[in-house]
């Protein structure tokens, strides 16, 4: 959820061809090359030759369950809080980044049943059937709460029937760094409604509510939403955590839930913004290439991932939504070792949320669709890419903002588009949520809007 209120760096890497005698990790690879390499199952892989000129982990993609976390180095990220200044201070040999390739018309590599893979524009399961995630945030996590905003009043289980009752397929989960901390102790919670979260740690929370979520038959992204807790951060790092500590977190994570593929997804970083570049190459502010070293770095430990990556504020001149604006992708799209698993995902909010010109334009809200597609439509109208909506609400008290939400729906199904409305909460200040403020009762207007746009289970 938004709150309103540089040098440029450059590397010229000059390497010869990838040789088959080259060990893992060394220099002396053509940036964007692959060798075929073999698996410790048998299975065949392929190592890809980073930017950095070093090759990566052979990477399994047959979609064998089989390959267990001991198959894959871990990514050996910097250690020091300082912004990176030059390429070999970020990526790694384990988290190499390939050359940019087309958005669209690239091979995908299978699936593990239950995980989710890309074709073009689409979301498809293990089989290739399209599939669409239609869902909600319930934030907390990345909070001084440590754990899911409603707990003081219900209990975990029975919201989380309701929201499968309500017909979402999908939950994104907020979360902070802050919140796997020592002393980060959730609370905010009746343990007489929730006995079984009692003693427990901000992770274990987690655990619990992703095991409930697979009881339901409901998926999870988890959105890696502030650094700490205290609020959001236009880049993905800060002076008290690092862009180290942000990749090891989510290695973590993508290595903890390996195995249960009711966690789908990982949003990298929520609403980049502010001093966040697309495609300039200065390692500092440059979220594209932040985005692929923590993507490629989760998913040597998970190739199975969907990694979302969402936008930044602004781009040649042009600014959006935090988060929202994804001009940058078309001429430098996210690269990832493993093709078929970027997932972009804009965020967008009526004029109650935060006045924009194209609210006072006198075709308002014919002009809509144009605004969305310019900022982020583009690429899955043109079958660049899928597009999640990763937040997208409003308590319709405005004209316009009825305005505006009529015609979000409109886009989402004239595009098939997947989307997980904020939120669930009914403490988010600027939007509400689905429940109202007793924790239970239905926003029957939000619901409604929402209804004809929800997809089946998954």
């Amino acid at each position: 959820m938004p709150f309103r209120a540089s040098v440029i760096g450059s590397l010229i890497a000059l390497c010869v061809a990838c040789s088959s005698s080259a060990p893992m990790g060394s220099p002396g690879c053509l940036a964007g090359a692959s060798l075929a390499c073999a698996c410790t199952d048998g299975r065949a892989g392929a190592q890809v030759c980073g930017d950095d000129a070093r090759l990566g982990p052979c990477l399994c993609t047959s979609g064998d369950a089989s390959l267990a976390p001991a198959d894959v180095a871990s990514p050996d990220v910097p250690a020091s809080p300082d912004v990176p200044t030059s390429l070999a201070d970020v990526v790694t040999p384990d988290v190499p980044t390939p050359r940019d390739a087309p958005a669209a018309d690239v091979p995908t590599s299978s699936t593990r049943p239950g995980f989710l893979h890309t074709q073009g524009s689409a979301i498809v399961d293990a089989t290739g059937r399209t599939v669409r995630l239609t869902g909600l945030s319930w934030f907390g996590f990345e909070t001084s709460n440590y754990a899911p905003h409603g707990l003081w009043r219900r209990s975990m289980n029975a919201m989380l029937d309701q929201v499968r009752t309500l017909g979402y397929n999908v939950i994104r989960v907020p979360w902070c760094n802050q919140m796997l901390d020592a002393g980060s102790t959730p609370n905010g919670i009746d343990f007489a409604q929730n006995p079984d979260l009692r003693g427990l740690t901000a992770v274990e929370v987690l655990d619990r509510f992703i095991a409930a979520a697979r009881a339901r038959g409901l998926k999870v992204i988890l959105d890696r939403h502030r650094p700490d807790a205290s609020g959001q951060s236009d880049l993905w790092y800060t002076g008290a955590y690092d862009e180290a500590r942000w990749i090891r977190d989510w290695v973590m994570l993508a290595r903890r839930y390996r195995d249960d593929p009711t966690v789908i997804g990982v949003d990298l970083h929520n609403e980049p913004h502010g001093a966040a570049t697309w495609g300039d190459g200065n390692l500092a502010t440059d979220w594209r290439l932040a985005a692929e070293r923590a993507g490629n770095a989760v998913l040597a430990v998970n190739p199975d991932l969907l990694i979302v990556v969402e936008g930044i504020e602004r781009y040649a001149g042009t600014s959006y939504w935090w988060g929202g604006n994804l001009r940058g992708a078309r001429t430098a799209p996210v690269r990832l070792t493993v093709p078929g698993r970027v997932v972009y995902s804009p965020h967008d909010y009526p004029s109650s949320v935060s006045a924009q010109a194209w609210f006072g334009a006198a075709d308002y809200p014919a002009n809509l669709p144009r605004v969305w597609g310019d900022a982020w439509g583009y690429l899955a109208v043109e079958g660049l890419a899928p597009v999640w909506i990763g937040e997208f609400g409003t308590r319709l008290a405005t004209t316009s903002d009825r305005q505006w939400l009529t015609g979000m729906v409109s886009y989402v199904r004239a595009h098939d588009l997947s989307f997980a409305f904020w939120c669930l909460n009914p403490n988010s200040g600027d939007t509400g949520g689905i429940l109202q403020d007793d924790w239970q009762t239905v926003n029957t207007a939000q619901q409604s809007a929402l209804m004809p746009l929800l997809a089946p289970p998954l």
